[in-house]
């Protein structure tokens, strides 16, 4: 039985450059419907939002984000 994902789009703040960035990313979801985020993913980061799917945000904060 194959595990099951979600896709969404991820918007952080690295902690070594200033601005905001977004990835799209797969993360897999345990029993109870939560998203687990393995900590080497988070490392480095300040997550800030989680968006469902794959978004296109065009403007945040007057500066446009930067897709990793």
């Amino acid at each position: 039985m194959s595990e099951a994902k979600r896709v969404v789009t991820v918007i952080y703040c690295s902690d070594s450059d200033l601005g905001l960035f977004r990835k799209k990313q797969s993360f897999a979801v345990n029993d109870f419907g939560e998203m687990i985020i393995p900590q080497d993913f988070k490392q480095g980061k300040t997550i800030v939002a989680l968006c469902d799917g794959d978004v296109n945000i065009l403007n945040s904060i007057g500066d446009r984000l930067v897709s990793q």
